[in-house]
């Protein structure tokens, strides 16, 4: 083993630490993060801090989720191993591949190409072959291959798309940062249960926002 790998098992093993002492219990989850090298996902000027859990700049002025936040959202879809999941906002990739450890088939949608590719890049050279990407808008969703089990956003609104709300499966749920400004999000979690629909807010978080159509990104 090199030593720079050792380095990074160790930092992987602290962060695991800090993530259980914040309150991510689900062994499965843990587990998942610990099988995604988050190194392989942050720009090469940020590889030192891949392990610390803090949110990092990607290309495009979007960022990767800090570790808690992707382990606690995770945590609280409580993904089965047969289901399908959508994921809006693909940015590096991350959240998708530690997704995928869990659930039959990930669809992540990214309005950034450029992003895309590189995600897809990632995906292939860590051997994940259950994930299906779309460049589009991720407000719109992915009406053909509804409904999904489990929903999950990595960019806020100002209220939850219906158009991801109308996708959900009866007893499926969703989790999105919801707010109008960095300072003014809440994590926002919603149930359904035929056409009974249940929102529960959770932590205080800071996303992106998502913006509908595609990007003019011609990278």
């Amino acid at each position: 083993m090199t030593k720079t790998a050792a380095t990074n098992d160790e930092r992987m093993i602290r962060l695991l630490m800090e993530l259980r002492r914040g309150g991510i219990s689900e062994t499965h989850v843990l587990a998942a993060i610990e099988q995604i090298p988050r190194d392989l996902f942050v720009l090469p000027a940020f590889a030192d801090q891949a392990y610390a859990n803090l949110a990092l700049p990607i290309d495009c002025g979007q960022t990767i989720s800090q570790p808690y936040i992707v382990a606690y959202m995770t945590q609280m879809l409580a993904i089965g191993e047969r289901m399908k999941v959508l994921e809006i906002g693909t940015g590096s990739g991350y959240q998708a591949a530690v997704l995928a450890r869990l659930c039959r088939r990930v669809y992540t949608i990214e309005r950034y190409r450029s992003l895309l590719i590189q995600a897809e890049e990632r995906f292939t050279k860590l051997g994940i072959h259950n994930i299906t990407t779309r460049l589009g808008d991720g407000a719109k969703g992915w009406p053909e291959q509804a409904p999904f089990e489990r929903i999950i956003a990595t960019a806020a609104a100002l209220e939850v798309p219906p158009a991801l709300i109308d996708q959900l499966a009866d007893g499926g749920i969703l989790v999105a940062p919801i707010g109008e400004g960095r300072h003014d999000q809440r994590l926002v979690r919603v149930t359904r249960t035929g056409n009974e629909i249940k929102r529960e807010e959770l932590i205080a978080v800071r996303f992106v926002p998502l913006v509908e159509g595609i990007a003019d990104d011609r990278t």
